[in-house]
């Protein structure tokens, strides 16, 4: 399971604050709310695409005693399952989805044309379940579709401010959990089909 590490800063400061293994250990286990303190069961690496970086970094993993399941620390601005930071997929929706005013937006990063198709066609999918979940952290504004109304939703409440509560609050992906898992970003596992009697 992965719970975000509460981190604001850069993907640089992130890699220089992993030495110290003992500052952002969970208190209690999220999967089995056992509360005795998780301990440290090393790192894995991922790699991450943000402005400033392309490269691999480590994450954190914790071992729960009680139930034997390990939970991983993800730095706030990498999302699940995917590549680019947030902070990039922002860049891109925005740039493709909201109609520019007056050149104020800035061009969109370059990406490959089926990763940019991928991210538009799961935004568009999860974008009335993000008004819905954000209407907590924002009013809605007018817009023609979803996808723009979620967008300005996003836009008003920080994409990353807004990631901490979708992810950590309501266990909902800011693009949608991948098929092969479930609703709450738990792996599923399909059984065989009974043949009716």
């Amino acid at each position: 399971m992965q719970i975000l590490h509460p981190f604001a800063g850069s993907v640089q400061q992130y890699l220089d604050q992993l030495v110290d293994f003992e500052s952002p250990r969970p208190k209690h286990c999220p999967q089995c709310e056992a509360s005795k303190p998780l301990t440290g069961h090393g790192f894995y690496t991922r790699t991450i695409i943000n402005a400033a970086f392309d490269g691999e970094i480590r994450v954190r993993r914790y071992l729960c005693q009680a139930c034997r399941r390990t939970v991983s620390l993800l730095p706030e601005f990498a999302l699940p399952y995917l590549r680019s930071s947030v902070t990039m997929i922002a860049l891109w929706l925005l740039a493709r989805l909201l109609p520019a005013s007056a050149g104020q937006r800035q061009p969109p990063p370059p990406m490959p044309y089926q990763r940019g198709q991928f991210w538009l066609r799961r935004f568009r999918s999860q974008a009335e379940a993000l008004c819905a979940a954000l209407a907590h952290l924002a009013t809605p504004p007018a817009a023609s579709t979803f996808a723009q109304r979620a967008l300005l939703m996003l836009e008003s409440t920080g994409w990353l401010a807004a990631h901490r509560f979708l992810f950590a609050d309501l266990r909902q992906h800011l693009l949608g959990w991948p098929p092969s898992l479930a609703p709450a970003g738990r792996r599923v596992a399909l059984g065989p089909v009974a043949a009716p009697a």
